[in-house]
């Protein structure tokens, strides 16, 4: 039997704030005794009729959220009681890749479609262009000395920007063969980069296809050249199997840590804090793909020595009997995983995970996830990017990963 959402503990601030807002707390003394939950307006939220509203024209929000959704009582020392979600910018075709950058003091979004990356000012919601022409990036992240590391779904490569300003490619083949559209990437504290590599970003839209006779060219008749002239010189021309891969700290070295045959379809990606673990999601089939697919859950595997080792389910990603579709995701301080969920309307949004597997609590989103990072000078705001538009939410913790 499910139980009950619990409820937030009720402070000082958030009474001010909801109990205003609702003028509830503000009524006479016989109206106070007389009203109860039920005859008390409810606030509007996500799956309310009209629904809530996002935006700078939205009414001031009330407190407690009623789009934070505690399932288990830990999640409450996880997120402040008197912090809303919040819409910061719209303006993308499709945001991916959120990487704070902490000298700079600002987020970097990729666009995947529009193939530009943003910079993100978290003083005052400012968004301006970082990189005019990114060849479709996709994850971000900025390494432990503080590099942008960055998943080229054009080039099918991952380049990371040095403090001087040149570009340095990390891997862009395996076995002699182009890498399909690296897709998410992270940091180990050892130092070495593990990305993933599905062919998502093998379409027209957010990179290209194959070369004709390539499996990512439906029926070979895909113009894959089109306004790629740097690309069709040296970019990828045809997909091989998906992998994850890391590459070495000292020797550069790109090594394969799990192949097709052992996780299907790789997307997101996350180190538990201390990098013992890493996770991993299986998400549905890319272009040139037959058959299912992967299994949309999240896995995780023991690291061990630059390898992967007792690869095992983490989490199922079922919420109310429906499968939702993981993406990105990011772990906290206390090993507590933040996880994009794409679905239905209601269900949508983000899902957290404490280091058990067990679902603590969600965020309800107007829109899947998918993918968020946290940020801001302490890394205790979460920003979470939903198609074309950044949401933000403070958080009583902080990101353990170094961007």
């Amino acid at each position: 039997m499910r139980q009950a959402t619990p409820p937030f503990h009720t402070g000082r601030r958030t009474v001010l704030a909801g109990g205003l807002a609702m003028g509830g707390l503000w009524a006479g003394r016989m109206g106070a005794r007389a009203a109860t939950p039920e005859t008390l307006p409810q606030p509007p939220s996500v799956i309310s009729s009209p629904p809530r509203q996002w935006g700078a024209d939205a009414p001031p929000g009330l407190l407690p959220d009623p789009d934070i959704l505690p399932l288990d009582p830990s999640f409450r020392d996880l997120v402040y009681g008197n912090a809303n979600l919040r819409l910061a910018w719209r303006g993308g075709s499709w945001l991916e890749g959120p990487a704070w950058n902490s000298e700079g003091r600002f987020l970097l979004l990729s666009d995947t479609i529009k193939a530009v990356q943003y910079r993100y000012l978290w003083e005052n919601d400012a968004v301006s262009i970082f990189r005019p022409y990114s060849y479709n990036s996709n994850g971000n992240i900025f390494d432990w000395q503080g590099r942008l590391v960055s998943c080229e779904h054009g080039m099918r490569r991952v380049i990371r920007w040095e403090h001087d300003g040149s570009c340095h490619v990390l891997a862009d083949r395996y076995n002699d063969a182009p890498l399909n559209s690296p897709n998410d990437v992270a940091v180990h504290p050892d130092g070495s980069i593990w990305f993933t590599d599905p062919g998502y970003g093998d379409t027209i839209v957010e990179g290209h296809p194959d070369a004709p006779g390539g499996p990512a060219n439906r029926g070979g008749i895909e113009r894959w050249t089109l306004d790629g002239e740097v690309v069709s010189q040296s970019g990828g021309d045809r997909r091989q199997e998906d992998h994850v891969f890391r590459i070495d700290p000292v020797s550069g070295k790109v090594e394969a840590v799990l192949t097709q045959q052992q996780l299907k379809d790789p997307n997101g990606l996350a180190f538990s804090p201390d990098g013992k673990t890493v996770y991993v999601i299986s998400s549905g089939p890319g272009p040139g793909q037959n058959g299912q697919g992967g299994d949309l859950h999240i896995h995780a595997g023991d690291v061990d020595n630059g390898t992967v080792r007792s690869l095992r389910p983490f989490a199922d990603m079922m919420l109310n009997g429906q499968q939702m579709g993981p993406d990105g995701m990011r772990t906290d301080i206390f090993g507590n995983l933040w996880c994009g969920a794409n679905g239905p309307l209601g269900l949508c949004g983000v899902v957290v995970y404490n280091p058990h597997g067990r679902m603590i609590g969600r965020l309800r989103l107007p829109r899947g996830v998918s993918n968020l990072t946290f940020g801001g000078p302490k890394r205790d705001v979460l920003y979470m990017c939903a198609a074309d538009a950044l949401f933000t939410l403070q958080v009583n913790t902080q990101g353990a990963a170094p961007s």
